[in-house]
């Protein structure tokens, strides 16, 4: 049932998570900006968030469409002046051009499995055509996904204060308790992880802008922001690699001097993050090792999509605290914080002043 939903519920969801991070947001304005309405600092908020997007988009976009065109011309003119001699000896360019001359298309389309190939190929090549162009079902879900933002940032106070209404008695505490340690476990790992990202984001940044790599900049924030999800900042390294390829071409440098560089700008980040960022910021929050965080990634990647690599390592912390809780009689995490602070001696009071 949820795999045929899928579509449906992803909207809600996104809009869900979307609402219950920016409800602090709302509170701030509506309580100590002092707005009467809840619905002015909704729209406030929305005004906010959304105007920050854009002006990230007007900054990024046209520093990217110069930097694709340079890359572009320079790709151009490295295949233009391109010498073959550098790289191939003359025995090696005869069997390239001996075997590129032998290759006769007409007969190689002649065989009957590449005829049926192709054949079962192009209607597959109208449907994602078709598919593309139907950009109006996907306006469609992002105006639902925006109502739906809407609504639930309006009727946050409400969830919040009445979702206990439907605990049936015999289970509220335990219930109850779940949810608590489920919302204090989401709360210090996105903003951990925000945090995470934001950082290394940055430092990517800088690391390719001194390297020289086109586009330097916006690759290191792409990088950054896969770095939300553990680990999947290794899907930067193939464009990275490319982005490397195209800077070679444009300045003369050998390509393993380039390629070099981008690996020095991956592993010093990358250990400065596994080594101080992750440790300092995150603490612990998760508790996982790297293998484990890997093995809960692909589990509830594959049990639910985009949806269940976001909120993996949330949901695993959440299973081992209830089997701590439950099976082992370990008190929950937010529990163990509460009973910290309440015996914790080393906070002085302050003393009360003496009146004059």
């Amino acid at each position: 049932m949820l795999s045929r939903l899928y579509g449906v519920l992803l909207p809600f969801f996104v809009s869900f998570l979307l609402a219950w991070l920016l409800d602090p947001l709302v509170n701030f304005i509506q309580h100590k900006c002092r707005v009467k309405f809840r619905g002015l600092s909704v729209a406030i908020t929305l005004i906010l968030f959304v105007g920050l997007l854009s002006l990230a988009v007007y900054l990024i976009i046209p520093a990217m469409g110069r930097e694709v065109k340079s890359a572009a011309v320079a790709v151009e003119q490295y295949f233009a002046h391109f010498d073959a001699d550098k790289y191939f000896t003359p025995e090696q360019q005869e069997k390239i051009h001996s075997t590129l001359d032998g290759l006769n298309l007409e007969s190689m389309l002649s065989y009957p499995e590449v005829r049926d190939g192709i054949k079962s190929f192009l209607p597959k090549l109208g449907g994602w055509i078709t598919g593309g162009l139907s950009w109006l079902s996907e306006l469609l879900v992002i105006f639902i996904g925006l109502m739906y933002l809407i609504f639930l940032m309006l009727a946050f106070p409400r969830i919040r204060a009445n979702w206990r209404k439907y605990v049936p008695q015999k289970y509220y505490t335990q219930i109850t308790t779940l949810v608590h340690e489920m919302s204090v476990n989401m709360n210090a790992y996105f903003r951990g992880q925000g945090l995470v990202a934001l950082c290394v984001g940055i430092l990517f940044a800088i690391g390719f802008t001194i390297i020289g790599m086109p586009m330097g900049f916006v690759m290191g924030l792409i990088v950054g922001v896969l770095n939300l999800v553990p680990y999947m900042q290794a899907l930067g390294i193939p464009p990275c690699i490319l982005l490397c390829l195209v800077q070679s071409a444009q300045t003369g440098q050998p390509v393993w001097l380039t390629l070099l560089l981008m690996a020095i700008v991956f592993i010093i980040v990358q250990t400065f993050q596994d080594m101080y960022l992750t440790p300092k910021i995150m603490g612990k929050v998760t508790g996982l090792g790297p293998a484990a965080i890997l093995l809960s990634l692909s589990f509830w990647g594959a049990l639910m999509g985009v949806i269940g690599m976001i909120i993996a390592l949330p949901l695993t912390t959440l299973m081992i605290s209830c089997y701590k809780h439950y099976v082992l009689h370990e008190p929950f995490m937010s529990e163990q914080i509460e009973a910290t602070k309440a015996t914790d001696t080393s906070v002085k009071t302050p003393r009360p002043r003496k009146k004059k």
